[in-house]
């Protein structure tokens, strides 16, 4: 039958295999899914909080490490409601939370993900910073002239 042709970026490294060794056995552990669960809605539950005390519109859901949001009232339920979601203070948020440290994927409508790694305190910092962006954002949509 003869040998078979397999490439990939890290295939068969020793390194990186011995790293996906290691996470399998974290992920097995019992209590790991819930845990991180439980981190990640702590950190969505945080950002509507900031966002819902400053009066700006967001929404957001999550499961497991995986969470999405949107600066809308509520969670959209096709293109047209997700087409509505406003664009350029999202584009604002992402720089001021890089500004800040915090690392969030760079376009509208992608997922974002909590990790085993993020602690407690990792959660807060987010959400501090959050809060900073919305409570200015706020400010500035007050001051304006309408």
């Amino acid at each position: 039958i003869g040998g078979v042709y397999q490439a990939g970026t890290l295939s068969g490294n020793p390194v990186a295999t011995a790293c996906g060794l290691a996470t399998l056995r974290e992920i097995q552990k019992p209590g790991f899914y819930e845990a991180l669960g439980a981190r990640t809605r702590s950190l969505v539950d945080g950002l509507t909080q900031a966002a819902t005390q400053a009066g700006v519109p967001f929404c957001a859901d999550s499961q497991g490490g995986m969470f999405g949001f949107f600066l809308l009232d509520a969670l959209p339920q096709n293109y047209p409601q997700v087409m509505k979601t406003d664009s350029p203070a999202f584009n604002r948020f992402f720089h001021a939370m890089l500004d800040s440290g915090i690392y969030y994927a760079p376009a509208l409508y992608e997922a974002g993900f909590v990790s085993a790694a993020h602690t407690a305190d990792d959660i807060a910092a987010t959400v501090d910073a959050a809060a900073r962006f919305f409570a200015i954002r706020l400010t500035a949509v007050q001051a304006s002239p309408a």
